[in-house]
């Protein structure tokens, strides 16, 4: 699940980290194996969040707030995340805005099927909800919603979902690519837009590499070995029309990514503000290997 700022919710949302971020986040998550050894570490990563630059009129004076990361599983049983982020933005006017996200996914490891669930909350508003499933069938993926209506599209085949993501990330840097191009469903703003992405690979990290400021995911024992790449990763709108000249991401994100999955050192770009996250606690999860 990608991270989101409410306030900027129109044009972005959250990684994924799969994280992503899976990362993302993560932002992003993975799929399979991310490498030859190395697989995806189950983990809980918790984000302290603080404003490093407004753009243009914005007037965000400050930013402060969380993003807390659970990832789990296998490539045999799928993969879990569960991901929170509760933002807080104070502007010029002295006027605040509280946005609260919630997600929780699954996604089996060949990447063929997904499910979500995504609540949004700003301020005192009602939460808006995002609940569906997403398969793989042939040459295309089809989608069925709950919320925030039931219904059913189909989507290209070479949309991927956000632990394939992050599994294409690490192979590509595994390959010395220095770019890759994916088109992106995660379920987020109203569960059915897809995201043309754009991921900017750097040089290797070596585990032995000296950071000014090591947090966590830095000196735990289970990371000390492994290569990391600088990754940012720019999300485009997909139905967007093209204007004359090159079309600005609604989105970007940057963080450190792991061989294993993990993400550090994030920084959240939402064109008119720019928020970074520093991991401020790290704690490897207990998993059961494939049989």
């Amino acid at each position: 699940m990608r991270p989101s700022c409410q306030i900027s919710r129109s044009r972005a949302t959250a990684l994924a980290l799969s994280v992503a971020v899976a990362a993302a986040v993560g932002p992003l998550s993975g799929a399979a194996l991310a490498g030859a050894n190395v697989g995806f570490l189950a983990h809980q990563a918790l984000y302290e969040l603080s404003l490093l630059k407004s753009r243009g009129n914005t007037s965000i004076n400050s930013v402060r707030g969380r993003i807390l990361y659970n990832f789990s599983g296998s490539a045999c049983e799928g993969y879990s995340s569960d991901f929170r982020q509760v933002s807080e933005l104070e502007s010029g006017e002295g006027k605040s805005t509280l946005s609260d996200l919630r997600s929780t996914s699954w996604e089996d490891g060949a990447g063929k099927s997904y499910r979500f669930k995504i609540d949004t909350k700003m301020n005192d508003a009602d939460a808006s909800e995002v609940d569906g499933v997403a398969e793989r069938t042939g040459d295309h993926v089809t989608v069925k919603l709950k919320q925030p209506v039931a219904k059913t599209f189909t989507l290209d085949g070479n949309t991927v979902f956000p632990t394939e993501q992050i599994h294409r990330i690490i192979a590509a840097a595994r390959a010395g690519k220095p770019l890759l191009e994916l088109a992106v469903y995660d379920g987020s703003d109203n569960g059915e837009k897809v995201y043309n992405t754009l991921t900017v690979i750097g040089q290797p990290i070596s585990g032995d590499r000296t950071v000014a400021a090591p947090d966590p995911s830095i000196t735990a024992d289970t990371m000390k070995s492994l290569t990391r790449w600088p990754v940012t990763v720019s999300y485009y709108d997909r139905d967007a029309k093209a204007d004359a000249g090159e079309q600005t991401p609604v989105y970007a994100m940057s963080f450190e990514l792991f061989e294993n999955g993990v993400s550090r050192a994030l920084v959240l770009d939402y064109n008119d503000f720019v928020i970074a996250g520093a991991m401020g606690k790290f704690d490897v999860k207990d998993a059961a290997p494939c049989k």
